[in-house]
């Protein structure tokens, strides 16, 4: 499957933006989705998950309450709502995509490399 990122920004303190990761090539609602996002100097790290039907998502702590991963199966889409932004969400964000990944351990479904499919990234900078 092939991932496209798109809808990032430069946005001020407060704001909202809704990315968007477009699939192609294979049947999208076989696939789990994440959002990771990697910040300048650090390690790239989880930011949300949804299951393949939609039914099941897992967020981090930093962004509970202000991020919502949705997805149009018949859209081939996976959608991030960001709200109430604040500067140290400024980073690369990346959606990931796996076909055999169980995300009920949260180990496996923050690790990095438990992904198989990866966009290229749309960048997020929330200004102060």
């Amino acid at each position: 499957v092939q991932l496209q990122a798109s809808g990032g920004g430069l946005v001020q303190a407060g704001g909202s933006l809704r990315l968007s990761c477009a699939a192609s090539g294979d049947t999208f609602s076989s696939y789990v989705i994440a959002w990771f996002r990697q910040a300048l100097g650090k390690e790239r790290e989880f930011v949300t998950v949804i299951s393949r039907s939609g039914g099941s998502t897992f967020t981090t702590d930093s962004v509970k309450g202000r991020f919502a991963i949705s997805r149009d199966n018949a859209k081939n889409t996976v959608y991030l709502q960001m709200n109430s932004l604040k500067p140290e969400d400024t980073a690369i964000y990346y959606c990931a995509a796996d076909r055999e990944l169980s995300i009920l351990a949260k180990r496996n479904r923050e690790d990095v490399g438990k992904y198989d499919y990866w966009g290229q990234g749309t960048l997020v900078t929330v200004s102060s």
